[in-house]
């Protein structure tokens, strides 16, 4: 599905960057006015691309300001899809013409491969660990539209609000997996995924204590994981 608009686009893509939020943020963000951000957001709405919330339907709840409070604006599914669906569509492809003429384990090698790379963006010292913020940001860059929150004093989730592989991890979930173990590895401690886009959650989070394990999930201890 194609945005309505190129101003629609550039709301939608803000939203895809930022999470859940109000119009008021968004024009801030984009360096319009609330009034100018209010027509593609409702030509979104429209197109079944960004849904209305009276309250952020995850990840904080935007500040508030005086009168009556305003709406909380995010992507549906299909407004995700509709930022990256070339790129998804082809990883699917490639991913399922792998699996058909070379099997399962070329799949997984693709994904350890994958998560490998994933790991090395990240890495900022062989000898040293890189931080949750050194995870979102590396993540943002690859297109996930990641970021940090804190949860008390023992732990931090990962957001990531976008994923350019949504229907290809669908499929074949040993993507997210990897990914996930990667994450742990260069973290140096234990990452629990709570929810995947993959799996039709709103977004994709992960609880990352703020202690280093010495026991953190390393890729090569995987083993073998059917697609």
């Amino acid at each position: 599905m194609k945005f309505p608009g190129e101003a629609a686009e550039r709301v939608a893509r803000a939203l895809l960057q930022s999470g859940p939020s109000t119009a008021a943020e968004l024009a801030d963000a984009l360096g319009m006015t609330t009034t100018g951000v209010r027509r593609p957001l409702q030509l979104l709405v429209d197109a079944g691309l960004v849904a209305r919330h009276e309250r952020a339907p995850y990840g904080p709840t935007p500040k508030r300001g005086r009168g009556r409070p305003g709406s909380v604006f995010s992507l549906t599914a299909a407004g995700r899809a509709a930022c990256d669906q070339a790129y998804d569509d082809l990883a699917l492809s490639a991913l399922r013409f792998m699996s058909a003429e070379y099997g399962p384990d070329a799949v997984e090698a693709f994904a350890f491969d994958r998560a490998e790379q994933l790991a090395a963006a990240v890495r900022h010292a062989e000898t040293s660990d890189a931080s949750p913020q050194d995870v979102a940001d590396a993540l943002t860059r690859a297109g996930y539209a990641a970021e940090v929150e804190p949860l008390g004093k023992v732990a931090v989730q990962l957001c990531q609000h976008h994923c350019p592989v949504v229907d290809a991890a669908r499929e074949f979930p040993i993507l997210c997996e990897t990914e996930t173990a990667a994450l742990g590895r260069v973290l140096g401690r234990h990452v629990t995924r709570l929810a995947t886009l993959a799996h039709g959650d709103e977004v994709c989070t992960a609880v990352i204590p703020i202690s280093a394990s010495p026991q953190a999930t390393n890729v090569g201890s995987l083993g073998k994981v059917s697609a």
